[in-house]
């Protein structure tokens, strides 16, 4: 049989393949390979957010919004910090969860042989326990893996013990097996992996030029001697000269270069959009949904939210990545928006390389920020210095 793709994965109408998914989610494990108390660690730490999501919901029922989402997204999380355990013991996904479901009275449904099961969802008796005893069960079993001797012959009952009680909590919390790994998946990816440029999303695709986000752009901000900072674009003033607005200077009189990383990286701003009067007016749901005013709060919120954060990492100088849970706010604030479409590490690419640019606008009180769509590249030039 043929290897399955990640996206192959994806499309897969209601099963996936527990061999295929521990192949294709290895490309996403970036810890050492002989290192296994970080996975040990991470796995403790996914299931002790499994518990919280659940106190939460037990403590505000209907106030709690996003339950299921954030349950399923933690119990994805865990599973893949398993399946990294599984591979650093030698031991196959597939052969510990047939293991499990034939020692308890749980069944996956499809189920066929154990070297390529399916694992669309899980069923067993209505006498399996309650969601607190299942979960109760995993975070003991949890903390017994911590202190697991890895040259113990233990290690593989201990793991089909924690797969079994795995199962049994999807199945007290009505949960999608299924469902659970296609998201792990899409967000270990998303997160990860570098995404292929031509497979990504060009949202002015179709729209005549004048309602496009320019392909290139080299746009110079400027500081005039009263602080404000100005913005020229094919050597027109856009926009409005801008300051800090607080009572500390802080640099944020710059922050446009985001919005300009945003475009050059995402395809994304409707920020720059309305200054350079580029909104897709063609289609009135794009230009309502997609370029209008609330988009443009949502943008100019987040880029103020990530710029608090990051003046705590120094603007981000000297850093390669950034903090997976910046980058799940991130996520959430963007959506129903086009541009939730986009990766994770795109995101991360965008963030870094519109800092790295920051920097030297902000220590040069001004420069040339140039921006090539088609690479989703930002660049900096300073002020007198030819191209």
């Amino acid at each position: 049989m043929n290897d399955i793709t990640f996206n192959g994965l994806l499309e897969l109408s209601g099963a996936i393949p527990l061999r295929d998914y521990e192949r294709v989610i290895s490309e996403t494990d970036r810890f050492s390979k002989d290192d296994i108390t970080p996975i040990l660690l991470g796995l403790y730490g996914e299931v002790g957010s499994i518990m919280s999501a659940s106190k939460k919901y037990h403590r505000e029922k209907k106030a709690y919004l996003g339950y299921k989402e954030s349950v399923e997204e933690e119990f994805g999380d865990a599973f893949w910090y398993f399946s990294a355990l599984c591979r650093r013991y030698g031991l196959k996904l597939a052969d510990i969860f047939e293991v499990a479901t034939q020692k308890s009275n749980i069944k996956i449904v499809s189920a066929n042989n154990h070297e390529s099961a399916p694992v669309p969802f899980v069923v067993g008796s209505d006498a399996m326990g309650s969601l607190d005893s299942s979960l109760l069960d995993l975070g003991c079993l949890t903390a017994k893996l911590l202190k697991l001797d890895r040259t113990s012959s233990n290690v593989r009952d201990s793991l089909v013990d924690f797969a079994e009680v795995y199962l049994r909590a999807l199945k007290s919390m009505k949960l999608s097996f299924a469902h659970v790994l296609k998201g792990n998946l899409r967000k270990a990816f998303g997160r990860f992996s570098e995404p292929d440029l031509s497979s990504l999303p060009d949202f002015d695709l179709g729209f005549p030029e004048e309602e496009q986000l320019p392909r290139n752009f080299e746009i110079e901000i400027s500081q005039r001697a009263n602080g404000q900072s100005y913005l020229r674009w094919n050597g027109v003033f856009i926009g409005s000269p801008l300051t800090d607005n607080m009572k500390s200077p802080d640099g944020y009189r710059f922050h446009d270069v985001f919005h300009l990383a945003y475009a050059a990286v995402l395809h994304w701003s409707p920020t720059i959009r309305a200054l350079i009067k580029h909104k897709r007016k063609s289609d009135p749901i794009f230009d309502e949904a997609q370029d209008s005013g609330r988009a443009i709060v949502v943008e100019e919120g987040l880029t103020a939210w990530i710029y608090s954060y990051s003046k705590a990492l120094d603007h981000f100088d000297g850093h390669d990545r950034v903090s997976f849970d910046v980058l799940k706010t991130i996520q959430k604030f963007v959506q129903g928006y086009e541009v939730e479409q986009c990766p994770l590490k795109l995101w991360e690419d965008a963030i870094l390389k519109g800092y790295s640019v920051f920097r030297e606008v902000k220590k040069n009180n001004g420069g040339f920020v140039i921006g090539d769509r088609e690479n989703r590249t930002l660049r900096y030039r300073a002020l007198g210095v030819g191209k």
